[in-house]
């Protein structure tokens, strides 16, 4: 054993004590057994080892295996706590094909990530240990990360469990030649074997996933944002090879922007030109983009960041280049405005009566959100929910109001959930097994000393 393994492993000696030779695990991944592993950790980054940089590359290589085996370790209480809620939610009468819901959102908050990655996690402990077991001791042991677990999974859903136990055992049973396996051939010789072994379910989920093909929108750095579309395999190469025929045309006449930058430009300007000639008549689409800035940041007099609906903030320069833009072109704009909190930033509430959050204020509700109301949880607001629900008497208004994801206000209905708004203009959301978690909307002004001015809501829409 080296220096380094030695160090490393003297760091769990407390939690980990020898019976004879052989470590005693111990039985419970309890919370204060495992913090004590991480903060050994954490204390030997303190001060820079006196390692040579063999047992460095040693121990990072040990820290790895560590990290792998602390993911299985979360997949093995995952799963745990899937069946024991569905136990619960079945003793409380919920009907079976509800019953789970919630339980990746109680993941989620505990690994501080998305719902839908938490699903992700829940759908891989679900199956991995009875349907891939080769996979699942190579995983256990720190040989394979979780992402190569999922590799296996996901390229063998569309086999029953029998066909799935094979193609484990093909790919996974030689533990050293799946560890040396990176990530695409791992992959690719999953889905060969699937094919091999049942080549009609292959095509059935190819046919499926087909009918899900479409386009996203998500952030990029430096303002940028990644416009995203999922075709089938001939449609995507078709579409790719005339963008690249037609940027090699233009570079062939001279244009001086790169070839990514004609492909780029020439597919935003398909998308806005009418669909066909015999449309000519008709109106183009209108697209309208929501943008909130300060009417300080709109006249120049600060440099308050602004914010795109469905993108997220950018700089006041840019979005001053928008307005400008929209009042010098053959575009409309309107102005609205709101009002933020002069001690935090936010957006403050709006009193109107009815049962429904509609019109106005479900709009001022999704900007002050902007995203799902839900910790880590970045997905489109989808739904304008009551946070305290209806029939207890839950007021429809601003405070009492909150932008879901379609996800997470679903999960709201399992057993024991249970939400309230603070008066310090937070909301409380804690889960059926007790843990509690406070959010707040972010911020649409910078704080100054003197009164905040008025929010103005541009609408700009595009021709």
């Amino acid at each position: 054993m080296s220096v380094a393994s030695s160090r490393f492993e003297h760091m769990f000696d407390v939690e980990t004590p020898l019976v004879g030779t052989q470590p005693c695990v111990p039985p419970v991944l309890g919370a204060s057994s495992v913090r004590g592993w991480k903060d050994a950790v954490a204390a030997s980054l303190a001060a820079p080892s006196d390692l040579s940089d063999a047992d460095r590359v040693e121990s990072i290589r040990a820290l790895e295996e560590l990290v792998c085996v602390a993911t299985a370790a979360q997949a093995q209480l995952t799963r745990e706590l899937d069946a024991s809620q569905r136990a619960e939610q079945a003793a409380a009468g919920v009907r079976a094909a509800q019953r789970g819901r919630g339980v990746a959102h109680q993941v989620a908050l505990a690994r501080r990530e998305a719902p839908h990655r938490a699903q992700r996690h829940l759908g891989l402990a679900a199956v991995v240990a009875d349907e891939l077991p080769h996979t699942w001791a190579a995983w256990r042991a720190g040989r394979i990360t979780e992402w190569k677990a999922t590799l296996v999974a996901r390229e063998t859903a569309c086999l029953n469990v029998e066909h799935r136990l094979e193609v484990d055992r093909e790919v996974a049973a030689d533990a050293g030649r799946l560890e040396r396996m990176g990530d695409r051939e791992l992959a690719a010789a999953c889905a060969s074997w699937a094919a091999r072994i049942d080549p009609a379910s292959v095509t059935a989920r190819r046919r499926r996933a087909e009918s899900e093909r479409g386009v996203t929108l998500r952030a990029a750095p430096d303002t940028m944002t990644y416009l995203t579309a999922l075709l089938p395999v001939k449609d995507g190469v078709a579409a790719y090879a005339v963008l690249a025929a037609r940027a090699a045309s233009a570079r062939a006449a001279g244009d001086e922007r790169s070839r990514g930058q004609v492909m780029a430009d020439e597919l935003v300007a398909a998308l806005r030109r009418p669909p066909d000639d015999a449309d000519r008549g008709a109106a183009a689409p209108r697209v309208e983009l929501g943008l909130v800035m300060t009417d300080a940041a709109l006249l120049g007099g600060a440099d308050d960041p602004a914010h795109i609906e469905d993108f997220g903030p950018i700089p006041a320069e840019l979005a001053r280049e928008i307005v400008a833009g929209a009042c010098t072109g053959d575009e409309e704009v309107w102005l609205r405005r709101l009002y933020a909190s002069p001690t935090t930033g936010e957006l403050v509430s709006m009193d109107v009566r009815g049962r429904f959050f509609r019109g106005s204020l479900a709009r001022f509700v999704k900007l002050r959100d902007r995203t799902c109301r839900t910790p880590w949880c970045d997905a489109p607001v989808r739904h304008i929910d009551h946070v305290r629900p209806r029939a207890d008497g839950g007021p429809t208004g601003g405070p009492n109001g909150q932008g879901l994801c379609e996800s997470c206000n679903y999960a709201k209905d399992a057993p024991r959930w249970r939400s309230r708004p603070q008066p310090d203009g937070s909301i409380e959301t804690a889960t059926p097994t007790g843990q509690r978690y406070r959010t707040r909307p972010p911020p649409v002004a910078t704080i100054r000393r003197r009164s905040l001015p008025a929010l103005t809501i541009d609408y700009v829409l595009m021709a």
